[in-house]
């Protein structure tokens, strides 16, 4: 049975970290910046992390080798 390729759309936007967390960037950063908090924008800087149970498919798709 030949090897399951990684979906590459998926490897795009999304990270794993080395304890199989999944890292991605927040929403809502490209425009309209002046109309938001300077809280808002510093809290959209921080990557966010997935919770377990959304993970769990991704990490099946950027899994494959």
């Amino acid at each position: 049975m030949p090897k399951l390729k990684t979906h590459k759309a998926t490897a795009k936007r999304l990270r794993l970290t080395r304890r199989g967390k999944v890292v991605f960037h927040r929403a809502g950063k490209r425009h309209l910046m002046s109309t938001k908090s300077g809280s808002k924008r510093r809290a959209m800087r921080r990557k966010g992390v997935m919770k377990p149970t959304e993970a769990k498919m991704y990490i099946r798709v950027l899994k494959r080798t």
